[in-house]
């Protein structure tokens, strides 16, 4: 069954420069598709088509009949002080109407209860079960804690959220609804890696169809089955996700390269021959010149193949300092609070010379705090920051700054370099900013074109130590890949702050992962440093296992290495970086034992209660008044549930310790 039909759109914001040109693309159900493009191409004007807010000036637009769609970058308007958590009720909307039906009925249903309205109670209880009515709130708190929307921010006003949360608001409140195609417009832009993760996941059990626009290409990669182009304002379609999309445009234009090279001979060797008959008719054999306007006209009808063109390299790389020393960075004891809060503290870390490393985490562990405080922007409550004496840092900060946004490129380059304004010009065509365009503002530039300009005023720079923040953020591919070829040249020590996945996989060789205050320090490579955390993950649900305890999403069982000591089976380790300060311990190790089983007796009856619970649901599902008391107090048991699974593992691992 097709699920969304484009047939010969066209689309011109101005006279004579159409953005799509006959663009046609047919979607089976379930199928995952990616829109790709460069900016500008038409990949949003058309989401804006699909959804009523934009009419195509030729072509025709079709999606299943009842078939719910969803766009993420369309965020609704709710009213004025609508919460994040009123919003996210939005979804369950007809569950809600349902809701309130029943209680009515509940309440004229007595010993003399007309039977239309038992039927009709009947009816609506079994609509509203099979639509989920009884798990809203467990489905509610899978979707927040999986893009990390947390109690604090339900709370908080709709209206009150950056653009970002709001995006990542709106996501969350269109994977309740439980829509049938979903339109993700850049849906990981404003997630980080633990909540671009689970979106993939969930994706991945979706039932329903996908179009994505994404510059994320690990994310294109998991969720992508094929590929659909704008090229010249048509469709070019690949049966495959990203890298199979990569592999086969190069085929393609090779292949298309041949073609066109084997058409030019054939032409030139038709022209040659056309050119001897025209002299040969010169000479006065009107036969010949009859052929040679003929041979003329089968050439001309020849030449309907361009030139195949792909975009050309960066020419230009980093200007690097030689490194001398045995240190580069060394960070010591460093602490940094913002109020009450702290980011982190006791980080201890040594770099030497050539390392790239990664500093991941969520968003709001200090990871961008970090980068000020090495780059002197931001002063540490306590603990030193040490750069080697030879070292020099360039940087890219994750919001670009100009002094003077308002001077073009050329005078921008002069005023910021030692150059002449020749040099000026050839720095800035190195970087793909060529004729006209080296005379715009730098205001007028987009943000993909700001980093890009930040980036070559860095190339003149000798540095040995290069820090960016986020630099692929927001930016198109081709634009983060003229960033990538940038930074494949430069052989000096990296420390980069990213989300995008294919960036630090192409460049860490260290891994620097904060949460929780703490930096774990792992050399190796991200894969292999998610392949370590998945097997200390599954030693750890292994030890839970074997001591009883079940593993709920809110608690978690994991043991870290004792003494920061490495996983033997993790081939590139992990340093002994952090350690905790040791916790006062709560008794002897025989009280301890004792409040280990108080503890584990304390879950046993929660999880008795619980199964107790699920049994009087089952037996009330006609009592709705019933039912609502029933999940209200299994929510209270399950809460109370993760509360005593904690308090379990803090105590098994204090007795562990104390048996040494």
């Amino acid at each position: 069954m097709i699920d969304i039909q484009l047939t010969g759109l066209v689309k011109e914001f101005e006279v004579g420069k159409r953005i799509l040109d006959g663009f046609s693309l047919q979607i089976e159900e379930g199928e995952r598709v990616g829109l790709l493009g460069r900016n500008g191409a038409g990949k949003t004007t058309i989401f804006r088509m699909m959804t009523g807010q934009v009419r195509p000036d030729e072509g025709t637009i079709a999606v299943a009949p009842g078939k719910r769609l969803g766009l993420i970058s369309q965020i609704p308007v709710y009213p004025e002080g609508y919460t994040v958590r009123d919003v996210l009720d939005t979804a369950f909307a007809p569950l809600h109407a349902m809701e309130k039906e029943l209680a009515g009925l509940a309440a004229r249903m007595g010993e003399n209860a007309d039977p239309a309205v038992m039927a009709r109670y009947d009816q609506l209880t079994a609509a509203f079960e099979l639509g989920g009515g009884y798990d809203t709130e467990t489905r509610l708190n899978k979707v927040c804690n999986g893009l990390g929307i947390g109690a604090d921010m339900r709370s908080r006003p709709f209206d009150a959220l950056s653009g970002g949360e709001k995006t990542r608001i709106n996501l969350a409140r269109l994977i309740l609804e439980d829509t049938d195609i979903l339109l993700l417009d850049e849906p990981t832009n404003h997630l980080d890696l633990n909540a671009t993760e689970w979106l993939e996941g969930y994706l991945e059990r979706f039932k329903g169809t996908v179009l994505a626009i994404s510059h994320d290409r690990w994310f294109l990669d998991k969720v992508v089955r094929r590929v659909a182009e704008i090229q010249d304002g048509r469709a070019e379609l690949y049966a495959g996700n990203y890298s199979f999309y990569v592999e086969e445009k190069e085929k393609r234009y090779q292949e298309r390269l041949k073609q066109y090279e084997k058409e030019q001979a054939k032409i030139a060797q038709l022209e040659a021959a056309a050119e001897q008959m025209r002299m040969w008719a010169f000479k006065g054999n009107d036969k010949q010149y009859k052929r040679a306007i003929n041979m003329e006209r089968r050439i001309e009808r020849m030449r309907t193949t361009d030139r195949p063109t792909k975009e050309r390299r960066l020419a230009a790389r980093f200007g690097e300092r030689e490194f001398h020393g045995d240190e580069a960075l060394v960070v010591t004891e460093l602490k940094k609070s913002f109020g009450a809060r702290t980011l982190f503290d006791h980080i201890n870390l040594e770099v030497t010379g050539g390392e790239r490393i990664a500093l991941l985490g969520d968003n709001g562990t200090g990871k961008s705090t970090f980068i000020k405080l090495i780059m002197g922007e931001e002063t540490p409550d306590s603990g030193s920051i040490y750069l080697g004496p030879s070292i020099r840092i360039g940087y890219l900060p994750q919001i670009i700054h100009f002094d003077r946004p308002d001077r073009n490129l050329v005078d921008t380059m002069l005023y910021a370099q030692n150059c002449t304004t020749q040099e000026a010009r050839d720095r800035l065509a190195s970087f793909k900013f060529r004729g006209e365009d080296v005379f715009k503002e730098v205001s007028a530039l987009s943000g993909g074109e700001q980093s890009r300009l930040r980036l070559c005023m860095l190339m003149d720079s000798r540095i040995n130590l290069l820090i960016l923040d986020e630099p692929t953020n927001h930016l198109d591919i081709d634009s983060r890949e003229w960033i990538e070829e940038a930074v494949e040249e430069y052989g000096g020590n990296l420390l980069f702050v990213s989300h995008d996945r294919y960036f630090i996989e192409k460049f860490a060789t260290r891994v620097w992962m904060l949460e929780n205050g703490q930096i774990t320090d792992f050399r190796g490579t991200y894969t292999e440093f998610r392949a370590f955390r998945e097997r200390q993950e599954a030693l750890s649900r292994s030890a839970c296992s074997r001591r009883g305890s079940k593993v709920s999403d809110s608690a978690r069982c994991l043991e870290p290495p004792k003494n920061g000591a490495a996983d033997p089976s993790c081939r590139s380790g992990l340093s002994p970086l952090l350690t905790t300060a040791p916790q006062p311990k709560r008794g002897g190790t025989k009280e301890l034992e004792k409040q280990v089983r108080a503890a584990e007796r304390a879950v046993e009856k929660a999880e008795v209660r619980l199964d107790e619970l699920s049994q009087e649901a089952e037996e009330a599902a006609s009592d709705y008044l019933r039912l609502q008391e029933i999940y209200k107090e299994r929510e209270a048991v399950e809460d109370e549930l993760a509360h005593l699974y904690t308090q379990w593992e803090e105590l098994a691992a204090e007795l562990e310790e104390a048996k040494g």
